[in-house]
């Protein structure tokens, strides 16, 4: 589980079909062979460690869901380390399992903001509200705006400055993961919504009426 709050921007180093090597520092404190770390939104194991260093391997369902399989040497990821039991939640519960991609449609400046659209693919809408969270790259962002198929962001200087999202540009895909709560409201909802009186009867819960 994670928080959605970055902790440091690290560096490909090398990018195979299915592993991945990155440079860090910060969140290389602490971890061993084996912990999880969230790259780009994407909960994946460390494989390997050596001086500043970190190796993955990435599975092929993980490459058709995420941005991943897109990285090349030299790429920024965001980085950040499994929530510690008792830790502050900064963001909100991230669970590291992206969901789906979505791409940059808009950048545009607010003042002294950053405002963001990005395309969400219709199994996700259900999910989002106004104000409610989505874990963008694996930030913890605050939706500001909703379309029929996209979303707005608004970044303030220091999540420009601190994450990678400062750098998206229009096109660029980025990894989307929908409120963990948001999908058990939805899933209870359909579930309730299926609890019809000809269903419980039709599976012996309640007795029919019987007629004289």
């Amino acid at each position: 589980m994670f928080t959605g709050i970055t902790e440091e921007i690290g560096v490909v180093r090398e990018a195979g079909r299915s592993s991945l090597t990155f440079e860090a520092r910060k969140v290389l404190e602490g971890t061993g062979v084996g912990d999880s770390l969230a790259v780009n939104g994407v909960c994946l194991t460390v494989a390997s460690l050596e001086d500043h260093r970190f190796g993955v391997k990435v599975m092929p369902e993980t490459l058709r869901r995420t941005n991943l399989g897109r990285l090349h040497y030299g790429d920024h990821v965001n980085l950040e380390r499994a929530l510690a039991l008792g830790g502050r939640l900064g963001g909100h519960l991230v669970q590291g399992h992206v969901d789906d991609t979505g791409e940059v449609l808009d950048v545009s400046g607010e003042e002294t903001a950053c405002i963001v659209r990005i395309s969400a693919p219709p199994k996700l809408v259900p999910y989002m509200v106004d104000k409610g969270f989505i874990a963008v790259d694996g930030v913890s962002l605050t939706i500001v705006d909703l379309g029929d198929l996209c979303f707005a962001v608004s970044l303030v200087a220091y999540t420009m400055e601190n994450t990678t999202l400062g750098q998206k540009r229009p096109g660029d895909m980025v990894n989307l993961e929908a409120d963990i709560i948001a999908k058990y409201v939805e899933n209870l909802k359909e579930q309730r919504q299926g609890l019809s009186t000809e269903f419980l009867r039709e599976y012996g819960f309640i007795g029919g009426i019987d007629a004289d």
